[in-house]
């Protein structure tokens, strides 16, 4: 099982993602990408990673409807003139 995190939104400007960037766990586990990962945004997914990996549906937690989760990273870019990053995280079984 891989879970899938895809950019969807950058309000500001990130200087790690761009809309469309993703990056996956394989086996709930193991961290893969093909471009730099932010640890900010490590923070915002690891409390709902397990979760959504287990089959949790993101409207039970109040992440979304349908089977993608919507998290954001921790940068407020209003106050520090990053970027705040939307992600959609779901579930794609091989």
């Amino acid at each position: 099982m891989e879970l899938v995190v895809e950019i969807v939104k950058i309000k500001g400007h990130c200087p790690v993602y761009a809309v469309g960037d993703t990056f996956s766990l394989i086996d709930g586990y193991k961290l893969k990408s093909e471009k730099p990962i932010c640890m900010h945004s490590l923070a915002s997914l690891l409390p709902y990673y397990n979760a959504v990996s287990h089959g949790i549906k993101p409207e039970d937690m109040g992440l979304g409807k349908g089977e993608k989760a919507y998290l954001q990273c921790l940068d407020p870019e209003w106050k520090t003139g990053g970027g705040t990053v939307t992600f959609a995280v779901y579930r794609r079984d091989e």
